[in-house]
């Protein structure tokens, strides 16, 4: 019965019990702390004996102990993202330029979907700090003061992501959504038109601060028109935009431009525009916000605000391991603006 056992040394033998750091270390022909270090920090070892290590671990299906290593090093690697949208592609976009700042480091996300809810918000962040991550990311401004006190109050770093605060202390990258918010209504009345509508979703911070930003534009011309603004709570979608423009020239017919607070609903406009008979833009113009993939392609093409999402998440990330690492950022808050695409559509 004895030849049927696997030796102590033997891979099968090893598989009965927990893999080691130790035993990935010999695996790999190094040591047991250039092996941690090539697990938790990769980039302080060559490409080489990374390499080496990863198919050590792959071989012997080790995993990595992040309580004892959190316990140990007083860190646990994991940064917690709360978004408001897993469907939508800003904020994918958003994740991307965050992962590709944090991989490289060896950092783990814990991604939570707060459903444009302050309320959800909070929830998940007070569920997600059992996990004592690093560091937080958080979309937007709606962060109570409770949540942020709170954060402070456990030496959490959180950098605040799509807006920029009125606390100059408070580390964000982001841009004015209120500016670019007048910035495309200055467009529409610089092309003349003169009855702009506003329809918006879902109301969260950054479509409200947009509002504000069209409706300061139309009150320097002396244009205000609150009758042409609608806004709903429902969630955004392509659908909804067409619903919206049937209502808004249901109740204002003589409305010449309308300012979609995203793409999904000038998308969606357009298309109820085209059912109609409705030329965009010699009857109606039409234009969006953020400027997706498809609104280069739609016909007509759509003008809107290209917003720097990739950029945002990468930098966003980048900073929050500098506070992480105690290191003083030159820039408290990252203003990476935002550009008009001028387009077809208005």
């Amino acid at each position: 019965m004895n030849d049927m056992m696997p030796s102590a040394g033997s891979g099968k033998g090893r598989s009965r019990g927990r893999v080691t750091l130790a035993d990935v270390a010999r695996h790999a022909g190094v040591s047991s702390m250039t092996a941690s270090r090539a697990m938790s920090a990769p980039e302080t070892v060559s490409p080489e004996l990374r390499l080496r290590v990863e198919q050590a671990v792959a071989a012997l299906g080790y995993l990595l102990n992040r309580a004892a290593r959190a316990l140990a090093s007083a860190r646990s690697s994991v940064i917690t993202v709360l978004i408001p949208s897993f469907s939508n592609a800003v904020f994918t976009d958003v994740l991307a330029g965050i992962q590709d700042a944090l991989d490289p480091r060896g950092y783990q996300l814990l991604i939570s979907n707060t459903r444009y809810s302050d309320a959800e918000e909070e929830k998940l962040l007070n569920a997600n700090l059992q996990y004592n991550p690093d560091g937080v990311l958080l979309t937007g401004m709606g962060s109570s003061e409770g949540l942020h006190h709170q954060l402070r109050a456990r030496g959490i770093p959180a950098v605040s992501i799509m807006d920029l605060p009125d606390d100059p202390e408070q580390l964000a990258v982001g841009f004015s959504q209120h500016e670019a918010g007048y910035t495309m209504t200055r467009h529409l009345l610089k092309r003349g038109y003169r009855r702009i509508g506003f329809i918006g979703a879902q109301l969260d911070a950054r479509t409200l601060k947009r509002a504000e930003g069209y409706r300061q534009a139309l009150q320097e011309a002396g244009l205000g028109a609150p009758s042409r603004e609608l806004m709903v709570a429902d969630p955004s979608t392509v659908a909804l935009g067409a619903e919206l423009l049937g209502r808004m020239l249901a109740i204002a017919p003589d409305c010449d431009a309308l300012f979609c607070c995203n793409d999904d609903l000038a998308y969606g406009a357009i298309y109820q525009c085209q059912r109609r008979g409705i030329e965009v833009p010699a009857k109606l113009a039409v234009c969006g916000f953020n400027d997706l993939p498809p609104s280069a392609w739609m016909n007509p093409s759509v003008t809107t605000i290209a917003t720097p999402r990739y950029r945002i998440g990468f930098e966003a990330a980048t900073l929050l391991m500098q506070a992480i690492e105690g290191v003083e950022p030159t820039v408290r808050q990252i203003d990476l603006g935002y550009t008009l695409m001028a387009r077809e559509s208005a």
